[in-house]
């Protein structure tokens, strides 16, 4: 991790001399997260991720820092490979826990093939475990006086591994929990081993084997670190949660506890007159005096109205909530701190960003560090990468306290800074994005755009997998648009508002000569994926497309259909029953049936897990030299293995250049590549022309 220590002193680049902004610099960038104040307010905590190429992993480290910001940051302590979401592949947000006195920070790691809780000191002259169970942590709390350490743990690693080859040896019965589409044994690699996953509830979240064993709560002394077995009631006093509050009450999104009484701040739901919204998209910031009142005192301040706020938390010692809302309208996706006095109804601006202010860059809904006078929050900006700053509650003065990206910071605002476009389509429909510009162009350059979400730092779009500033430095314009942020329920009208933001601001950009229409390129995952393929069927503004996700096919459909959340899903959200139930709807929507409408060469770089879901679709286009498909083992939805998402950013970045600059990298290892994509442009070429011989469409 010298890279991390290195990066406090990184100095200003001279501007003459900027280096280039390659995808390895993009995927190095030193992530920061869970930031914690320390009870006497003069100290955070907080952790920094980085991935090591070469060891095809991501290390942690815990650093604490003097909230003055006089000196840099202490290195405390290894917080080893950061734990992650099955489903999804992203880090999960791990806070540290301060002792009452402030000398030391507990927080759960693995490290040495367990999750076990470890302490570190706050001045970094040590750091130890203080479990040694036999089973990994899930969760932990301290006791008031710092003395006792209270944990919970489920099944064994003895016994999840036991369970695994017994399956393994007599046979696995298929059933809605089995993730049909993965492999059936250790098909997952997020636990820092090979292990096999199952679904867990709805929609498509997974966990590993026996993770639903009940947790058993045990105590340590930290004195001794004697351990022993706590009863039901001797187990932590568990937050509210949705099932304690009184019944009719809209059902909260989220609760927030007063630390020191019975009140409860709780985001519920917003009600909306159009049936054809999927609830939620706005939310009601409320109050209530305790947990058995049924009269929510409601937030009627304008800046509480239609917004969408992601994060509230108490701020300790006042009658004050504090709450996180995101503009997913005009200002595109940046986040601004209010403070909601209950007592008095008055709201008031903390602090109004360009970016993101929360817990951590790559969690736009986690809650900065909070003091009775202090946030300290990860900042970040579509081309500014995250740094640590301290926030005045009271009058919103914001300092930076840590730095370690500065120098790439300042070679993009050199080489491909990005500013945020807003236009309208046909139908007066207002979008926003961040358009990262190429310097010194001859003339019009290609454009290259992702469509889904453009929060903080845009490395790569959702998914980070397309290296917008590598992209823009090497002369393609890159565009990361926001989808309009209510979810239409019907599935042609949600995905043919991105078709529509593509077309509009092609014509918008080009009419201003800022970019060629004739050359643009597309790249999603997920969501994203869906409306490139869409586009690429219903538009001819594309020239080529790159997609990391899974479309609605009759594959897709097999694979999850055991499962009622998935089938439920499906019928609200894309009106598709089983293909003999729906055979109409299947053909309105799914690219299986739109084969004869793709023109466009299609790059998939898909996770193990999801690519037999698109081969009924991207197995033709391969066939026929519009498709490359590339798979990628022991990946999860979004991809999280340093060697992969590298290979995955270079070559988007050699696809676009390739059909939008009929470029190639000379490199000796990428003449296989090369050779396949000019077979294919051969191809596409001699069919087209073969088609416009026999005056076909």
């Amino acid at each position: 991790m010298s890279t991390i220590v290195l990066a406090v002193g990184v100095a200003t680049t001279n501007l003459a001399h900027a280096e280039a902004i390659s995808p390895r610099r993009l995927l190095e960038v030193a992530d920061l997260g869970n930031p914690v104040i320390s009870p006497d307010g003069r100290q955070v905590a907080f952790r920094v991720e980085q991935a090591s190429i070469e060891r095809n992993t991501y290390d942690s480290i815990w650093y604490v820092q003097d909230l003055e910001g006089a000196s840099p940051p202490r290195r405390v302590a290894d917080g080893g490979v950061p734990l992650r979401q099955y489903s999804n592949g992203l880090a999960l947000p791990s806070p540290a826990v301060w002792s009452p006195d402030g000398r030391w920070i507990y927080y759960r790691a693995r490290l040495d093939g367990r999750v076990s809780v470890w302490r570190a000191a706050a001045d970094g002259s040590q750091a130890y475990p203080v479990t040694f169970d036999p089973a990994d942590v899930r969760d932990f709390s301290l006791s008031h006086d710092g003395r006792m350490l209270k944990y919970s743990v489920g099944a064994t690693r003895d016994e999840v591994i036991a369970a695994e080859e017994l399956e393994y040896d007599r046979g696995v019965r298929i059933d809605d929990t089995v993730v049909i589409a993965a492999g059936l044994f250790r098909s997952s690699k997020i636990e820092d081993r090979p292990a096999t996953q199952r679904f867990m509830g709805d929609w498509f979240s997974t966990g590993p084997l026996l993770a639903k064993t009940p947790d058993r709560w045990r105590a340590v002394d930290l004195a001794t670190l004697s351990v022993r077995d706590l009863t039901a009631s001797e187990a932590p006093v568990r937050a509210p949660t949705v099932a304690d509050l009184p019944l009719g009450l809209p059902k909260p999104l989220k609760l927030a506890p007063h630390p020191d009484d019975g009140r409860i701040a709780l985001l519920t739901p917003a009600t909306s007159n159009d049936p054809g919204l999927l609830p939620g998209t706005d939310v009601e910031l409320a109050m209530l005096t305790n947990r058995r009142s049924s009269r929510p005192v409601h937030c009627t301040a304008e800046l509480c109205s239609h917004q969408t706020i992601t994060d509230i938390q108490w701020r300790p010692g006042t009658d004050e909530v504090l709450f996180t809302a995101t503009d997913r309208r005009r200002r595109g996706r940046t986040q601004s701190i209010y403070g909601w006095d209950v007592s008095t109804g008055r709201v008031r601006p903390i602090v109004l960003s360009e970016g993101l202010v929360s817990g951590g860059q790559r969690y736009w809904d986690v809650p900065c560090g909070l003091s009775s006078d202090t946030l300290v929050c990860i900042a970040a900006e579509a081309d500014r990468p995250p740094r640590l700053e301290a926030i005045d509650v009271s009058t919103g003065d914001r300092r930076i306290l840590f730095e370690p990206n500065k120098g790439l910071e300042t070679d993009i605002a050199v080489t491909a800074p990005a500013r945020l476009i807003h236009w309208t389509d046909e139908r007066g429909r207002e979008f926003t994005g961040q358009l990262f510009e190429p310097r010194n162009t001859s003339g019009p350059p290609p454009l290259f755009v992702t469509f889904y979400n453009c929060y903080g730092f845009l490395r790569g779009g959702v998914g980070d997998e397309w290296p917008l500033a590598s992209l823009a430095e090497n002369g393609i314009a890159a565009l990361c648009i926001n989808a309009i942020p209510e979810y239409r329920l019907d599935f042609v009208e949600r995905h043919d508002q991105g078709r529509s933001a593509v077309e509009s601001v092609v014509r918008h950009l080009s009419a201003a000569g800022q970019i060629d229409p004739t050359r643009v390129g597309m790249g999603g995952l997920s969501y994203g994926s869906e409306v490139t393929l869409w586009t690429a069927a219903n538009s001819d503004v594309l020239a080529a497309a790159s997609v990391s996700g899974v479309s609605s096919t009759p594959t897709y459909y097999l694979f999850n259909s055991l499962r009622d959340a998935f089938r439920s899903t499906l019928r609200q959200s894309l009106q598709l029953g089983a293909l003999e139930e729906t055979p109409g709807r299947w053909r309105e929507i799914s690219p299986v049936f739109h084969l004869d409408r793709i023109r466009i060469p299609i790059l998939f770089q898909m996770p193990e897990q999801e690519y037999r879901m698109t081969l009924d679709y991207a197995l033709p286009l391969m066939q026929r030299n519009q498709g490359d498909i590339y798979a990628f083992p022991d990946e999860a939805h979004i991809k999280f293995q340093p060697r992969h998402k590298l290979a995955v950013y270079e070559r988007n970045l050699d696809w676009f250049r390739f059909w939008l600059q009929d470029y190639e990298d000379p490199g000796p290892l990428k003449a296989e590549q090369y050779r396949i994509w000019r077979r294919m442009k051969d191809e596409m070429a001699a069919h087209s022309a073969g088609t416009a011989r026999h005056g076909g469409v």
